[in-house]
């Protein structure tokens, strides 16, 4: 079984250190390294310690070796594209989140920024930390079976007011929402 250890710890951009500080009980940056590159047997205690750290499920961390996984090849930078020294596993950013629960808003028609057939895919939060996520879209339930969406601009109390992504459309106040989720990523087709 190949370990994807080493790939989600860079892409979170975490040190050694950092990950077996992080471990609960802490380790040791060398266990941390070792248990990356196969020089240790990673047990199923190490896998749900080092998973708890880089906050990610922990079968995130291990892969069959006949698995067919996307691969980064190349970056774009000021230069242009450029190769990478070895290519590596691509995770994608809702693989590596808090563990909430992923919602996922099919856009059927222009709104804003977003064009018919976007995927927009977010995470479920309490509305108690809606004030961490003011200036971000989100999406809120209503009475009913229905839903708002919209940028989060204000909270007062348990009223939240989303301004919707149409210009020229009034403020939208919840009261009290169940949960609010808010955008983490765009999915659109070229």
């Amino acid at each position: 079984m190949i370990n994807r250890i080493r790939d989600i710890r860079r892409q979170k951009g975490m040190t050694l250190a950092e990950v077996a500080a992080a471990c609960e009980p802490p380790t040791t940056a060398q266990t941390i390294g070792r248990l990356e590159t196969g020089m240790r047997n990673l047990s199923l205690v190490w896998m749900n310690r080092i998973a708890a750290a880089l906050e990610v499920e922990p079968e995130l961390l291990v892969r069959g070796e006949d698995s067919v996984q996307p691969r980064i090849v190349a970056r774009l930078t000021d230069k242009g594209a450029e190769p990478l020294p070895a290519p590596r596993d691509a995770i994608l950013p809702t693989a590596l989140g808090t563990g909430a629960p992923l919602l996922c808003l099919a856009i059927d028609s222009a709104q804003g920024e977003y064009r018919a057939g976007d995927q927009l895919w977010l995470r479920q939060v309490e509305p108690e930390q809606a004030a961490r996520f003011v200036n971000r879209d989100v999406l809120a339930p209503r009475p009913g079976g229905r839903f708002a969406f919209g940028r989060l601009i204000d909270r007062q109390g348990s009223k939240v007011g989303l301004l919707p992504p149409i210009p020229g459309q009034r403020q939208m106040v919840i009261d009290n929402p169940q949960w609010l989720a808010v955008a983490e990523m765009l999915v659109r087709r070229l």
